[in-house]
């Protein structure tokens, strides 16, 4: 997505129109309205128990830690389990620990390490669902509202932080943090409703789910061989770890600023109201610029916020957050949905969850970083910081940009494949399995053969195989053997019945252009003399 799109734009709101989307969009609303109460609820706790800077940035960063030790798990977890079954109980398990944080705060037993092990705890569960949210999206919407739709899912993070600060500031001083809790479970009790409403279709592909690790390590493979989404990873790493400074440090600056918790309320509102904002300017800027230029002035926007926090006083520090949510919202939807228009289906929830696992992981480190270097030389010098690597962030856009192609590729599962016939038949955790193609290329088009066969080793690899070499005759002029390896003969089914999509499917058509005849594909099993002689 590095070219101005074209085309009439899509109405911010289209997705709005689809039941099922809007009801589970208001559920995930209200419950991020909870979540961002309880953050506010504990963050101001610690505030007035004077505890420093480095401890107020560790509620963010219990928050988000999770996502560093569970994101691929949950990434593997949501791709092989039913995944509104698994949003269902993730949410009453968040409404339970939620409901233990009320009673532990009714009874006056909160302290610093109470809250942060309750947030850490609600972080898993928010970790272990977050693969699964994201991965619904394009079940609930068609292609062409996707990143409406991935816009949309940002309000309900940033909107909710427009009106969750704000009212927990409210309550905070009228009736106290046990109250703020208890609306934070109220808020998953809610989305375990509307979870329970939905009426999804049975997910396919259960039946024949790979095994933890072997799905694991299929995700991680796909990623690394993956050069679109390696981008988009690295944009979300170099964005993230600047920004998390002004998150971890906000309540500190709300502190310098003389405001109570209804001001820091208005601090972190401000932010959501520019996201919600966003809404309605994302799609018309996108029509008029790249994704490229976006994600470079989001950063540069996200800089002033951040500054303002540092150095300003109420007013403009206010003024210039809005844009600050702005900006952060621009980022998120470029991102969001360039990922999910990349990502094919049966790897989704996992690509999703190593993106989860680097972006949040990022924050979570950032937010201790910064919290340490606010401790050691002060919050303004750490925020003044994090702005100057945002707008050094801003200008890397231009060595290190969102790669042509990525969004715009075909990842439709393609399920057109010829059964191999075979002497005996494999058990499915048979392997590795050694797979070599036999090629007759056309002399004039040797050089052509060589560079769209590094497109199909590339697709090889996404896909599950390793070990790809292309081998040329000694003898042969015009013979070529392709050679890889897949891990047992159940990957090398899913790898061409599951995994290929339609644009693995023109490259392998692209390479085939330069080749006269036929190719012969031959499948090689570890020898094992004793079933050599049972199938003899």
């Amino acid at each position: 997505m590095t070219s101005t799109p074209s085309g009439p734009p899509v109405s911010a709101w289209a997705p709005m129109a689809i039941t099922a989307f809007r009801v589970l969009w208001f559920a995930q609303l209200g419950s991020n309205i909870g979540s961002w109460m309880q953050t506010v609820g504990a963050q101001w706790y610690l505030v007035e128990a004077a505890a420093g800077a480095t401890i107020i940035a560790l509620v963010q960063t219990a928050s988000l830690a999770p996502a560093v030790i569970f994101s691929l798990p949950a990434g593997v977890l949501s791709d092989s389990l039913d995944r509104r079954r698994l949003l269902i109980w993730g949410s009453a398990a968040s409404a339970v620990i939620a409901a233990g944080l009320t009673v532990v705060a009714a009874s006056n037993a909160l302290t610093p390490l109470t809250i942060l092990g309750f947030t850490f705890l609600l972080g898993i569960t928010s970790t272990l669902t977050s693969p699964a949210w994201q991965a619904i999206q394009p079940e609930l919407v068609p292609r062409n509202l996707i990143a409406s739709s991935s816009a949309l899912g940002g309000v309900t993070v940033n909107g909710a932080r427009a009106v969750g600060p704000a009212l927990a500031g409210v309550i905070l001083s009228a009736f106290g943090a046990p109250v703020v809790f208890g609306i934070n479970a109220l808020s998953f009790v809610g989305a375990v409703l509307a979870l329970w409403w939905w009426k999804r279709p049975p997910q396919t592909g259960l039946d024949d789910r790979e095994p933890f690790g072997a799905a694991l390590r299929a995700g991680v493979r796909y990623v690394a061989s993956a050069r679109l989404v390696r981008r988009i990873l690295v944009r979300s790493a170099l964005f993230a770890l600047p920004a998390s400074a002004l998150w971890a440090l906000l309540p500190v600056t709300a502190k310098r600023l003389g405001l109570d918790s209804s001001g820091y309320g208005l601090l972190l509102g401000a932010v959501g109201l520019g996201a919600v904002l966003g809404i309605f300017a994302l799609p018309i800027a996108r029509k008029r610029v790249s994704d490229n230029a976006i994600v470079a002035a989001s950063a540069i926007l996200f800089a002033a916020g951040t500054i303002a926090a540092a150095l300003l006083p109420f007013v403009p520090t206010l003024v210039l957050l809005v844009l600050a949510g702005l900006a952060w919202i621009g980022t998120l939807t470029v991102l969001n949905a360039a990922l999910q228009l990349t990502l094919p289906q049966w790897v989704r929830s996992r690509g999703a969850s190593i993106y989860i696992l680097v972006f949040m992981g990022t924050m979570a480190v950032g937010s201790f970083a910064w919290g340490l270097v606010a401790q050691a030389l002060g919050t303004t010098t750490a925020l003044a910081a994090a702005a100057v690597l945002l707008l050094l962030v801003a200008g890397s856009v231009r060595g290190l940009p969102l790669l042509p192609g990525t969004g715009t590729v075909d990842r439709t599962i393609s399920m057109s494949w010829p059964t191999p016939t075979l002497v005996f038949e494999p058990d499915p955790a048979d392997g590795p399995v050694l797979v070599q193609i036999s090629y007759t290329v056309r002399a004039a088009s040797l050089d052509a053969f060589v560079d769209a066969m590094g497109q199909v080793e590339r697709s090889r690899r996404r896909t599950g195989g390793s070990r790809w070499q292309l081998y040329r005759s000694g003898e042969v002029a015009d013979a070529f053997l392709e050679s890889f390896i897949v891990p047992s003969w159940a990957e090398y089914r899913r790898q061409e019945t599951q995994r290929l999509t339609g644009r693995d499917r023109e490259i392998r058509a692209a390479a085939m252009t330069h080749v006269d005849g036929d190719t012969v594909e031959r499948h090689y099993f570890p020898h094992d003399p004793k079933e050599h002689r049972r199938h003899v």
